[in-house]
This record gives C-alpha cells, structure tokens and sequence, in this order.
C-alpha cells in the first residue's frame, strides 16, 4: 500500500493515527507494508498517480482513498480499514 501524504496536513495525521490504531486492534493489518510518501519531498513519485488531495492512498495504482476537506477522524478511520481490508 502507498500513502501520499503532507507534513502539517491534519487528514494525513489521522490517517496516521487510524492506522495505529486499527493494527493495535486487528494483528493482522502489521503485515499489510505501507510505504508514506511525502508529495514535497519527492514530487517525481507522484507523476503517475492520479490524485489532488492527501492523504491518497493506492495498492499498486487503484486508489483505495483520497482524502477530501471536512473528512473527520471517523471516516478517515473508516477508509483506512478498507484500504487495509483490501491490501490482505
């Protein structure tokens, strides 16, 4: 699974939050690998993925997710368990 994501974005600090949680919960999301891409930091990892806001996430180039303004902690939560769901 690939995350794009921003440093400062408060969407991609919930995605990160779910994340832990949703692995404290359930093992057997430990091993789904995901990879976090800062868009900023490597702009030329984003060419062929087709997304506007963060967090967006992919397996392989389906995107499972891309966050959208007024997403709460709830949703995002949601979507990370079926990005994960999907990723087994």
């Amino acid at each position: 699974m690939t995350i794009f994501y921003m440093n400062g974005c408060p969407y991609c600090k919930n995605a990160r939050k779910a994340l832990d949680d949703l692995k404290k919960e359930d093992k057997r999301y430990e091993a789904v690998p995901i990879e976090w891409i800062d868009e900023n930091a490597n702009p030329e990892r984003t060419k062929s993925y087709d997304y506007y806001y963060v967090p967006s996430v992919f397996n392989g180039k389906e995107k499972l997710y891309e966050a959208h303004p007024g997403d709460d902690y709830t949703f995002i939560r949601s979507k990370m368990k079926e990005a994960l769901e999907a990723a087994l």
